[in-house]
């Protein structure tokens, strides 16, 4: 009956999984937020969703500029950017084709035709012309010409939100590109454009532009306060076992649908092996999805059993622990052995005070700093009476068998 090309699990490969889970507030933030706004020409800031490896954040992405392509928006596709390589140029390279889409090379201004041929020389070369005698405005002034075009186009066109999706962005380490790639984006985000409204009046709106940077962490770090002005940022926590449950509850009432020769076959899974699956996701959506499609190669029945789920996770767990050991591996030493000495503590003993005396702090207070990044930044722990791991993976890994 199920077959692995009908398994609806896709764990680590940045597509949109078709057994969904959680991340209601982020979705409910574009159609509810951003969007309207956008739409209405209200200004709103951009976006920045951070996390560590496995969070999910470039596949929340890309579920909301999939539903903006099916809603009718103008989106580019997710632009990754490789470790030292020039964000420029691939930017310039994906709105080069928004604005074909908007259809400015078809515009007879001398004024676009010139910006196109100037955007056309950044994607060829990228930074380098910042620091080259060039004439013609730097290439982040041309990117924003060419952005506030394509969002004059999208205004025009009406009910139109031009979306762009920056991923790896931490990957961007040299300060100047980075720098003329966020002001690029931050004054398109900010411009206001003078339109037309009944009565003959004139009023001055924002672009229908809307922006998501997706990274790890330490991208927080990277950029500057006028980056911190111009766009929100959210670190993404562990998904909530109910929210997993919920996802999973197709399954246990009405099953999944599958092709078969009868066209109408279904896979169903019994509910010790949905508590199973999500038990073991700890609430990070790539291991949820590594369980689930574990479970699903481990038999060929219409039935997903609690034994198939851990017979299925056997062969699963060692990428579930290089998973939890590559984000350990990441951490700076301070960090790792704050997260070693809590791990250490009994749960009702992991204050700070006990925390930085097994860390060999002499005052609670030397730890501070170490603490507050874990929480705020990276969200593996959070402060309290007492402290707790909110990343429940790591935790897991630390303090029990998990995953073997």
């Amino acid at each position: 009956m199920r077959t692995p090309l009908d398994s609806p699990f896709s764990p680590g490969s940045d597509t949109v999984p078709r057994v969904w889970a959680g991340r209601t507030s982020q979705l409910g933030d574009w159609r509810d937020v951003l969007r309207p706004r956008r739409v209405a020409g209200i200004h709103e800031r951009g976006r920045t969703v951070l996390g560590e490896a496995g969070s999910g954040k470039s596949s929340l992405v890309r579920r909301i500029a999939r539903e903006a392509s099916e809603a009718g928006d103008w989106t580019t596709p997710q632009l990754r950017i490789p470790s030292g390589t020039d964000p420029i140029r691939r930017v310039a390279s994906a709105l080069l084709d928004l604005s074909s889409a908007a259809g400015l090379p078809s515009a007879r201004e001398q004024r676009i035709g010139d910006l196109l041929r100037r955007v056309e020389m950044v994607a060829a070369s990228g930074i380098s012309l910042s620091v080259r005698a060039q004439d013609g405005p730097e290439p982040y002034t041309a990117l924003t010409g060419l952005l506030v075009e394509i969002g004059r186009a999208a205004i025009r066109h009406g009910d139109v939100v031009v979306t762009i999706h920056i991923d790896e962005v931490q990957n961007i380490s040299d300060e100047n590109a980075r720098s003329q790639l966020l002001i690029a984006l931050g004054d398109a985000l900010t411009h206001e454009e003078t339109v037309d409204v009944p009565g003959g009046l004139q009023i001055e709106r924002g672009l229908p532009i809307a922006v998501y940077l997706t990274g790890l962490p330490e991208f927080a770090d990277m950029a500057g306060a006028t980056f911190a002005r111009r766009f929100r940022t959210t670190t993404l926590d562990a998904i909530d076992d109910d929210a997993l449950m919920s996802a999973l509850q197709p399954f246990v009432v009405e099953g999944w649908p599958v092709a078969d020769d009868a066209g109408d076959g279904r896979v169903f899974m019994e509910p010790a092996a949905q508590r199973a699956v999500v038990d073991l996701a700890r609430g990070e959506p790539f291991l949820f999805q590594l369980a689930g499609e574990r479970a699903w190669y481990a038999g060929t029945g219409d039935l997903i059993t609690a034994e198939h789920v851990r017979s299925g996770w056997r062969e699963a767990a060692p990428e579930a622990e290089a998973h939890v050991q590559r984000i350990l591996d990441r951490l700076p030493a301070r960090e790792s052995q704050f997260i070693e000495a809590m791990a250490g503590l009994a749960p009702e003993e992991r204050t700070l005070t006990n925390i930085a005396r097994t860390m060999g702090h002499g005052k609670a207070t030397d730890a501070g700093p170490t603490a507050q990044r874990l929480d705020r930044t990276r969200r593996i722990i959070r402060r309290g009476k007492p402290y707790r791991f909110q990343h429940r993976a790591v935790e897991a890994y630390l303090t029990s068998t998990w995953p073997w």
